[in-house]
């Protein structure tokens, strides 16, 4: 154990080293510099940016312009695929390593949410505009920044805005991108994702599901005595709401909405939940989602056994299923991402979430996610603001992260 944590020590050490020697390489250097020359364009394109709707399952129109934008940038065989993913290529010397560089073009807001950005200061106010309006226009500088530069890379960057990151969209643009677009191509894998400087290299993992009870309804006096779906919905919940899940590895549940019923002196005959769970172990995940189909079918049960007249029947319809993963602390590309990042003031603490990178992280692809600089506060909310002072930092690390792992 002890050789194997020196070992790790003096890679870290020797990568620091590769790292701020690269950042030394005057077309390195030049990139970083046009980087931060060209903060205001990009500050401006991320207000232009998330003031084009992207709602879940309708980034078609934000799509459109990422596949100009990219095109105009100078990226070869740019597309869009059946995922609703704009993919392009900027070709280094030799076809691999592919480095894989994406942001998300969803936002986690329904349509006809307002999503003008006002200004204050260097502060910009606006839903959707650090998550991740920010993670699209670090690509981009990036892209720029290179081309300015004329940064030749040992292997190809393949940029990616993706669909389906937020909420009940799953992944769907990057699981597509892995089992279809570029299936068996993608060597690494960064995913720009939010603000600040973090480093990410565990992937939560979640089942989702909408769970229906479903029975025959009636008068609540003149039919007393039927089955009745809330109350079976309810005799789950308060078993979802008895599980015992461990601290460590952190798994969690989550009964997140309900609905149903007709009225208040109905029994009805339809009632919903939606469950939320969680965890960055793959075992821990599965013993949950066990625990709460098992609830399930106990609470119909219970509530059938109960009342006698009539039967209630569930049906848990799996909406959202993220793959838990992690790529180790001790891997190349998270002694990379660390070494990296410290040049640019990162703590150094590694950070779990449940990003893009859940899907290459589960398939054992090297994987992490970073955060696109700024200062980001209120993600998800409408009040959701992004402060940009030293933003260019956000991008500058993402260039020389990139660069690095193309080697």
């Amino acid at each position: 154990m002890r050789f194997l944590l020196s070992f790790v020590l003096l890679t870290s050490l020797c990568v620091g080293q590769d790292a701020a020697k690269l950042a030394e390489d005057p077309a390195i250097k030049a990139a970083l510099e046009a980087i931060k020359k060209n903060e205001p364009h990009f500050i401006e394109e991320q207000v232009r940016i998330c003031e084009i709707p992207a709602p879940p399952f309708k980034e078609e129109v934000r799509g459109k312009e990422l596949e100009r934008l990219f095109k105009e940038a100078g990226l070869q065989n740019v597309r869009i695929d059946k995922a609703g993913n704009v993919i392009g290529v900027r070709p280094g010397a030799a076809a691999h390593p592919n480095v894989v560089f994406a942001a998300h073009l969803d936002t986690v807001f329904p349509e006809g949410t307002d999503v003008h950005v006002k200004r204050e200061g260097t502060v910009l106010k606006g839903p959707g505009i650090g998550d991740d309006c920010r993670g699209l226009v670090v690509m981009l500088g990036v892209i720029r920044a290179l081309n300015e530069a004329k940064v030749k890379t040992p292997g190809t960057i393949t940029f990616v805005a993706d669909t389906g990151e937020e909420g009940l969209g799953d992944l769907r643009g990057i699981k597509n991108l892995f089992n279809d677009s570029l299936k068996g191509q993608i060597d690494k894998f960064i995913s720009v994702d939010g603000t600040g400087l973090s480093v990410t290299n565990v992937g939560v993992g979640s089942y989702r599901y909408r769970v229906t009870f479903k029975g025959p309804g009636g008068h609540s006096f003149g039919a007393f005595g039927m089955v009745n779906p809330i109350q079976a919905m309810g005799r789950a919940i308060a078993k979802i709401d008895a599980f015992d899940v461990p601290t460590s590895p952190k798994t969690t549940f989550n009964v997140g909405r309900v609905g149903g019923g007709t009225s208040v002196n109905a029994i009805p005959f339809e009632c919903w939940m939606e469950v939320d769970m969680r965890s960055s172990d793959k075992n821990s995940l599965e013993s949950v989602n066990t625990k709460f189909k098992n609830a399930v079918k106990e609470a119909v049960e219970e509530e059938n056994r109960r009342w006698k007249r009539g039967s209630i029947t569930a049906d848990p319809e799996l909406v959202g299923l993220r793959p838990a993963g992690s790529t180790s602390a001790d891997s190349g590309i998270v002694i990379t991402a660390v070494a990296v990042s410290k040049l640019f003031g990162f703590s150094g603490n590694l950070g779990e979430g449940s990003t893009d990178s859940n899907v290459p992280m589960n398939l054992g692809i090297p994987a992490v996610t970073i955060g696109g600089g700024g200062r980001g506060m209120e993600a998800h909310a409408l009040t959701e603001s992004f402060d940009t002072k030293d933003s260019h930092l956000g991008t500058q690390r993402a260039l020389l992260l990139v660069t690095a792992l193309t080697r």
